[in-house]
């Protein structure tokens, strides 16, 4: 397959399992086994998943995924966000969908929606990035919301989640870029309630990781880890529980701890909207080209 084949096949998983999603009933239900059904499925239609499936609740904006056995667990009152990234070959396909059982927050659901849709439909080749975002912050507006203004949308490499360019959330004054053709970008508007700080900063809570660095700490069984890391994941992030069928959950710990403070993984810190109120996003990947726009999550 050339990389756009692997693009639309992880596009049209990563739709598939993200409306399977959609159609769940959730509450009941805890953050690990949300996420261990939603991987599983990416795995069985014959890709591998992009990124530990974030399951972000009410203010956690973004970068919350289920510890090992994880009892958390979805109640009605909540505004779940599931954000999912499906990669074959390394191409990634990245989309995210959020679910409310609350009446009152439907309207915050669905201006993320709405933002999405209105940012895709003008997301040509040439089309400016700071374009996009004044579409976004305008939809959000208008229907009495905040867009997340230090959250944007990224453009996308093999193996690379956010690959150096960032399609903001709102307008932005200054320099900016055009899409180009044949690039995959994800369109990701993160909205909030008109009370909230429209900002989000980072929490306490780190338990997504990636590979930065593969120099060796000359600590032969952490150096091991490191290359196993490398050789299922390279530099795409990962979460603690997927380590566990191989080693105990105590030594993956130390493992992943050691490497923090050596630099060679990052953790990813959970982002909270500034006031504590709630967030709802929603997302698709797209590759421009000249003749039409490639939506490849719909």
């Amino acid at each position: 397959m050339n990389f756009l084949d692997c693009y639309q096949q992880a596009g049209k998983i990563a739709a598939e399992v993200r409306e399977n999603t959609r159609k769940k009933y959730h509450v009941g239900s805890t953050l690990f086994q949300i996420c261990q059904s939603i991987e599983s499925e990416v795995i069985v239609k014959g890709a591998a998943p992009a990124f530990p499936v974030n399951v972000s609740l009410n203010d956690v904006a973004a970068h919350y995924t289920a510890e090992p056995n994880d009892q958390i667990v979805v109640n009605d009152t909540d505004v779940l966000k599931i954000d999912i990234g499906v990669h074959v070959q390394g191409y990634i396909a990245d989309t995210a969908v959020t679910i409310c059982y609350n009446p009152k927050y439907d309207a915050l659901v669905k201006s993320a929606e709405t933002a999405l849709n209105e940012a895709v439909r003008i997301a040509k080749v040439n089309t400016k990035a700071s374009d996009i975002g004044k579409v976004i912050e305008r939809a959000i507006s208008k229907q009495g919301f905040k867009p997340i203004q230090n959250l944007s949308g990224h453009s996308l490499e093999q193996y690379t989640i956010h690959a150096g360019r960032s399609i903001p959330n709102i307008w932005t004054i200054g320099s900016s870029f055009n899409l180009v053709s044949n690039q995959a970008y994800a369109i990701e508007p993160f909205v909030t309630t008109k009370d909230g700080q429209g900002v989000v900063f980072e929490g306490k809570v780190r338990n997504i990781f990636s590979i930065t660095s593969r120099k060796p700490t000359k600590e032969k069984e952490i150096d091991e880890f490191l290359e196993d890391i490398w050789n299922r994941f390279k530099t795409l992030p990962f979460a603690l529980r997927w380590m566990l069928g191989k080693y105990e959950e105590k030594t993956a710990r130390q493992f992943i701890d050691a490497l923090i403070k050596k630099r060679n993984i990052h953790a990813y810190p959970i982002l909270v909207e500034g006031n504590g109120k709630m967030v709802a996003q929603a997302e698709h990947t797209l590759i421009p080209s000249e003749s039409y726009i490639n939506i490849i999550t719909v």
